[in-house]
């Protein structure tokens, strides 16, 4: 394991905030010039870097959520509900101009659909001090769109003796990024998704894919949905199967994933250990709508 500053235990969770309107009881996909109707839907508050720090919170990781956050009615309406995550909100960034990014998210069976609008700029006016906060051990980028409107973020993480995660995160323009290894140089943990890993490595095999980017970051814990996941750490390739659990929402299930790794490997845990945790922290996840409405459940 890649050592981490000492006498810090706490996550820091660096993203946009998202405010997911997410459809579930879909029969069918929407058409364009068509109507249909949703037997469920769920407004929550959303994006990697929240759901993440929920997640690892819920656990009893110290997680601090470092974003920008809104004062309009759509940010007020959701933060009630933030309230709720037991995340540590020190260093959120309140502005005006700063509303949530709204994502629709539309659930059929175990496949979803996003539609998002951007909301700003990701960069939060409290990065530095967060990176300076002497509980903190860790920086979890959860998605690529912020390191790469902030480059020099994860320099900046290790300057301060902070290790550093990065979930890609799809995006359709910046999967192609030509420059995405270059920009995420000094990252320890890389947690893609199969698809987010195809992209980058133009290669349809999980283990090829796998290997390739293994080139290029120290730890690779690569997410399969279904077939469980993959890990390249210390030289060696590892996998864990996922339990059969009823399905109810996907959508937040590999940010969960990402808390269960990171909280077990800042432990030290083993291979095989941050794989379970992972794994379990997912399968926990997707039995619930949304990102976060496991912790509700069980909270």
């Amino acid at each position: 394991m890649t050592s981490a500053k000492t006498g810090g235990k706490a996550i820091l969770s660096l993203g946009r905030i998202y405010c997911d309107m997410v459809f579930r009881g879909l029969d069918a996909m929407p058409q364009l010039g068509r109507e249909i109707f949703a037997r469920d839907f769920n407004l929550t508050p959303g994006g990697g870097a929240l759901i993440t720090a929920a997640h690892a919170s819920a656990m009893g990781r110290p997680s601090a959520l470092l974003a920008r956050f809104g004062t309009d009615s759509l940010s007020e309406a959701l933060s009630d509900q933030i309230d709720k995550l037991g995340i540590d909100l020190r260093f959120l960034d309140r502005h005006e101009t700063a509303g949530p990014q709204l994502t629709v998210v539309i659930v059929q069976h175990e496949e979803r659909a996003f539609l998002s609008r951007r909301a700003g700029h990701a960069r939060p006016a409290t990065f530095e001090n967060a990176l300076a906060w002497q509980d903190a051990t860790h920086l979890h980028i959860a998605e690529y769109a912020t390191l790469h409107e902030m480059p020099g973020a994860v320099a900046a993480a290790k300057a301060k003796g902070l290790t550093v995660s990065l979930d890609p995160s799809w995006d359709d323009e910046l999967i192609a990024d030509p420059l995405f290894f270059e920009r995420s140089s000094g990252v320890d943990v890389f947690l893609p998704n199969l698809e987010e890993a195809r992209a980058l490595t133009r290669c349809e095999d999980a283990r090829e894919a796998l290997a390739r980017l293994s080139r290029h970051f120290p730890i690779v814990a690569l997410k399969c949905g279904a077939d469980g996941a993959l890990l390249a750490m210390d030289d060696e390739v590892h996998s864990c199967a996922t339990p059969a659990v009823e399905v109810v929402d996907t959508t937040g299930a590999g940010d969960a994933f990402n808390a269960g790794f990171l909280h077990a490997w800042l432990e030290n845990g083993s291979a095989q250990a941050c794989l379970g945790a992972a794994i379990s922290a997912g399968s926990r996840s997707v039995q619930a709508a949304g990102g976060t409405g496991s912790l509700r459940a069980t909270g």
